[in-house]
């Protein structure tokens, strides 16, 4: 791994005889986007707020950028930049006002004019707050996010609550991030952000962290199999291939009529299926390859639903 740009060892929060933390450990490395994937009250926002200097913590070691963000607070937010939940500006302020307020906070700061357009928002840097759409006000507080040329940008899921369409916006903006080279933690419980757009994930829950890996190395450890998934137009025959007596999970459905065949090889099950229903005169109305999802590992490694 490259050079860490955030280092935590066995971070702990508890809020009277609540723990939300309980003994976290993990790192993201410089030019990483690294993904907090879990349900509401998992601890990822907790665990956030203590990264970025909002809250103490109540035991373990945090290095952010190589300082400690509850002993450094001001070194710490001088070189990040944060996106909340919720990101609330008086409705009288102007766009450009709000990026040059924000940028006065700074001990450096981007060129406005380019970070505006960057973010589709040149031509409204007249405008009122009160006045932009949901998915313009996510953009302003992505580049008040990014006014400060930041090392780390921390986005505290920066798509809930956006319609479909504004939500593929924000994560086009943000893979941009990742051309950029910088470095992004976000949080979030959307299973196709974090897919989508992180290098690697920690799966949080209760607290705790049940599984760290890239979205591909998740789906693949836990799981492990791939499902073929075919419908025909007539029965299919009762005798399987011979080939599929190790290693393949059969079910059948729809009177026979549908087949899922879960393998760790699944172009391999294709070979055989397709041979198997030519020679018994059965025709394919549709087939197609499922693979393993993040909320299958989700489910696989809680017993629930992301969402639940």
């Amino acid at each position: 791994m490259a050079s860490a740009a955030v280092s935590v060892r066995g971070l702990r929060k508890l809020y009277g005889g609540f723990e939300a933390v309980r003994g976290i450990d993990f790192e993201v490395a410089e030019g990483e986007i690294f993904g907090l994937l879990g349900p509401n009250g998992a601890g990822k926002t907790t665990t956030v707020e203590i990264l970025e200097g909002l809250r103490q913590r109540s035991a373990g070691e945090v290095s952010v950028l190589g300082y400690d963000p509850e002993k450094e607070t001001a070194a710490v937010k001088d070189r990040i930049g944060v996106a909340l939940q919720a990101t609330n500006l008086p409705e009288k302020l102007r766009v450009s006002e709000a990026a040059e307020l924000f940028a006065s906070f700074y001990s450096r700061a981007a060129d406005i004019e380019a970070l505006l357009r960057r973010l589709q928002l040149w031509d409204k840097r007249q405008a009122f707050y009160s006045t932009l759409s949901g998915g313009q006000k996510q953009r302003l507080a992505l580049a008040l996010a990014l006014v400060n040329e930041p090392e780390l940008v921390f986005l505290d899921e920066p798509t809930t609550g956006l319609d479909p369409q504004v939500r593929l916006e924000i994560h086009t903006l943000i893979s941009r991030l990742r051309e950029q080279r910088k470095t992004v933690l976000l949080t979030t419980h959307y299973i196709e952000e974090a897919e989508r757009l992180c290098d690697r994930v920690a799966i949080i829950d209760e607290g705790r962290i049940v599984a760290m890996g890239s979205p591909r190395e998740l789906q693949q450890r836990v799981l492990g199999h791939a499902r073929v998934e075919v419908t025909t137009v007539q029965p299919m025959p009762e005798e399987l291939p011979e080939a599929w007596a190790d290693g393949v999970a059969v079910a059948f459905g729809d009177g026979r009529r549908r087949l899922t065949a879960a393998a760790e090889k699944p172009a391999r099950v294709i070979v055989e299926l397709v041979k198997w229903l030519e020679a018994a005169g059965v025709e394919i109305e549709d087939m197609h390859i499922r693979r393993p999802t993040l909320e299958d590992v989700f489910l696989e490694l809680t017993g629930k639903t992301l969402r639940d």
